[in-house]
C-alpha cells in the first residue's frame, strides 16, 4: 500500500464507524462542498480543499515522499522527536501518530462539529448542542493558535520518513465499538459498566499499569439509566455546559477517554454518573481496529508510544 491508499482507508472507516451515520458526514461533505464553491476566486485559492473529501480536519497525509510500497509502520499515540528518530533507525516506511500533528493540530477544532451531531442523537436539540459546543471551539482554537504545530512534521522530513496521523477516524471506531458492546451487555449499574470495560483487553492491561477506568462520578451500586459516549469522539473535550443539557435529555451516565476537573463538577452538580474509560487505552482500542486491517495487508506494524497493541483479527 501507498501512504495515500492507508489514508484513504483511514477515512473510510472513519466514516463507516461515525456515531452520526454514513447520511449525515454525506451531508456535512456537500455542505463544505456548497461552501468552497460560493467563495471567491481568492478565497478558494486559500481553501483547504482536501476538507472537500475528508471531514476529519485532524487526520492528515502530513510527509508524503511517494514511496511505492510502504512496508513498515511505526504507530503510537504521540510521535514526536525521540519517536521519529527510532524509526529511522529501524528502516520504517512511514510513521502515524494518533494525536495530531502540523496542520491536523492547527486545525484540530474544525473537526469539534462531530459533537453537537452526537449529542443531537443522545437527544439534546440540535440548536442547543451547536449553541453549547460553539464556545468550545473557539475556545480550543485559541488554545492551539501559539503552539509549534510542525516541529515533528520538520523533523520526519529531514529523515526522510513518510509522516501521517489518524485522530478522529481511529477514535470513530473505538467509540462505535463501545456502542454496540454497551447495547449488547446492557449494564445496570456504574460498577457493571466499569466491568463491562474491564472485559475488554485494552482496557484490561491498563488496570496493570493503575490507567483504567475509573468512576469519576457516582458510586459502583448507583444506578446507569441511560448511558452516553461522550468526549471520546469529535477532537477534543466538549463544553462543560453539555452537562445540564444531557441531564435534561435524559442520560444518567456518561463514558469519555478523560475528564478535566471543571467538567467533573458539572455532571456531579447534575446527577450524572461519569465513567473514565482511560486516555491511551481509549486511543489504543481505535488505533487497534484500524492496524488489524492493515496487518492483512501483510504490512509490518511497530507499536510504541503508549499503544497497546492488541490483535483482532488474524
Amino acid at each position: 500500500m501507498t501512504t495515500q491508499q492507508i489514508y484513504e482507508l483511514a477515512i473510510q472507516m472513519g466514516i463507516n464507524a461515525d456515531l452520526r451515520g454514513k447520511e449525515k458526514v454525506k451531508k456535512y461533505l456537500a455542505r463544505a462542498k456548497k461552501n468552497y464553491e460560493e467563495l471567491s476566486a481568492k478565497a478558494k485559492e486559500e481553501f483547504d480543499k482536501e476538507k472537500l473529501i475528508n471531514p476529519y480536519s485532524d487526520t492528515r497525509i502530513l510527509i508524503d515522499l511517494k514511496k511505492k510500497n510502504i512496508k513498515k509502520i511505526m504507530i503510537g499515540v504521540d510521535m514526536e522527536g525521540a519517536e521519529l528518530l527510532l524509526a529511522e533507525k529501524l528502516g520504517v516506511d512511514l510513521v502515524i501518530a494518533h494525536h495530531p500533528c502540523g496542520k491536523a493540530l492547527a486545525d484540530l477544532h474544525s473537526v469539534m462539529d462531530l459533537q453537537a451531531e452526537v449529542l443531537a442523537d443522545y437527544g439534546v436539540p440540535i440548536n442547543i448542542a451547536e449553541s453549547v459546543i460553539k464556545l468550545r471551539i473557539a475556545e480550543v482554537s485559541r488554545g492551539i493558535s501559539p503552539r509549534n504545530h510542525n516541529r515533528a512534521v520538520d523533523m520526519a522530513k529531514i529523515l526522510g520518513l513518510d509522516f501521517m496521523c489518524v485522530h478522529t477516524p481511529a477514535d470513530n471506531l473505538g467509540a462505535n465499538f463501545l456502542v454496540k458492546k454497551i447495547k449488547k451487555d446492557n449494564p445496570e449499574t456504574v460498577g457493571e459498566v466499569i466491568e463491562m470495560l474491564k472485559e475488554i483487553p485494552e482496557f484490561k492491561a491498563a488496570v496493570q499499569y493503575n490507567a483504567g477506568p475509573k468512576i469519576f462520578v457516582g458510586s459502583p451500586e448507583a444506578s446507569c439509566g441511560k448511558i452516553a459516549i461522550t468526549e471520546f469522539t469529535g477532537g477534543t473535550s466538549g463544553s462543560k455546559e453539555m452537562y445540564e443539557k444531557i441531564a435534561q435529555a435524559g442520560i444518567g451516565t456518561v463514558i469519555g477517554m478523560h475528564m478535566g476537573e471543571e467538567h467533573r463538577k458539572e455532571a456531579e452538580k447534575y446527577h450524572i454518573n461519569a465513567v473514565v474509560a482511560g486516555h491511551i487505552a481509549s486511543d489504543s482500542l481505535g488505533l487497534n481496529l484500524f492496524l488489524d486491517e492493515l496487518e492483512i495487508k501483510n504490512l509490518e506494524i511497530i507499536p510504541l508510544s503508549g499503544l497497546i497493541r492488541v490483535k483482532r483479527k488474524k
